[in-house]
């Protein structure tokens, strides 16, 4: 019988064990991962994503902020008059709380809040009850000595009184950035002791907003003005300096707070405010 020749070493099998076969697939992996035509592309000509080392003024940011979506479901943008709005609201609200508006001294009517939501300074949640957001530009104006300007109460048109303790405050219009809204609050309710346009209290230098001063936050509570009615204010807050004003407490009056609006006749029904009583006061007090 005779036997078989014998193989080429290289022919020779030599039996693969189980670890072997699991680093060759590996080294297989990062071969192709590390040659992948697509994955070099990418790293070619994916850029870095940086940031601007001088970020804008805040002067330049835009003021009308959204809502936040808690605060604000299914915005209700439009009534055809008070009467619409009034009885949207009527079963949405607590009926001791609605029926204070514009009785309880102090307080606004059903036509004041028609007429912020026609201009577009205020939203209403649609829920119950409903929730007010307002964007409210305040600004702390500084005098001597560091002292603060505060309003200290208003004299309303129905002769009630309104105690207020609080920096000069305004409603902000829809697209109003916070440099407009800082010089429109400064001449609507200090205007009739400082004179002067719009434009010239810009221009002249006597309004000064201070720089690195803004901030912004926002509070949530139960509004004032309309009782019973939630309300989230996004403050917008800045510090200014406004020459020409007294250094004793003053006054100031506002001829017509709704003298711009378009409607004349729910203007006339609206609570509107006549006088603003204003006082220095030490910062830490406020």
């Amino acid at each position: 019988m005779s036997s078989q020749p014998p193989q080429p070493p290289h022919l020779h099998k030599k039996p693969t064990s189980f670890p072997d076969v699991i680093f060759t697939a590996f080294s297989l992996f990062v071969i192709f991962s590390s040659s992948n035509p697509t994955t070099s592309l990418l790293r070619k000509f994916t850029p870095l994503v940086s940031f601007p080392l001088n970020p804008r003024r805040f002067l330049r940011i835009p003021t009308m902020s959204n809502p936040s979506p808690s605060n604000l479901r299914n915005p209700i943008h439009h009534f055809p008059n008070p009467q619409s709005l009034s009885d949207w609201l009527r079963p949405r609200m607590p009926s001791d709380s609605f029926a204070a508006w514009g009785v309880k001294p102090g307080t606004k009517n059903v036509s004041n809040l028609w007429l912020e939501l026609s201009e577009g300074e205020t939203l209403l949640a649609d829920s119950t009850p409903p929730v007010r957001t307002v964007e409210v530009m305040v600004v702390k104006v500084i005098g001597k000595d560091n002292k603060v300007l505060v309003e200290s109460h208003q004299e309303l048109s129905d002769g009630a009184v309104r105690h207020r303790c609080r920096p000069l405050s305004e409603k902000m219009k829809p697209g109003e950035t916070v440099e407009d809204a800082v010089f429109r609050a400064v001449k609507e309710e200090l205007g009739s002791v400082l004179g002067g346009s719009f434009g010239e209290l810009r221009e002249n230098g006597i309004v000064k907003i201070l720089p690195n001063s803004y901030s912004k936050k926002v509070e949530e509570g139960v509004s004032a003005s309309y009782p019973g009615l939630p309300a989230c204010y996004v403050l917008h807050t800045v510090e200014a300096a406004v020459d020409g004003l007294p250094e004793e407490e003053f006054c100031t009056e506002e001829t017509d707070e709704y003298g711009d609006s378009s409607e004349r006749m729910v203007a006339d029904g609206a609570v509107s405010c006549k006088k603003h009583y204003w006082k220095w006061v030490d910062a830490d007090s406020l």
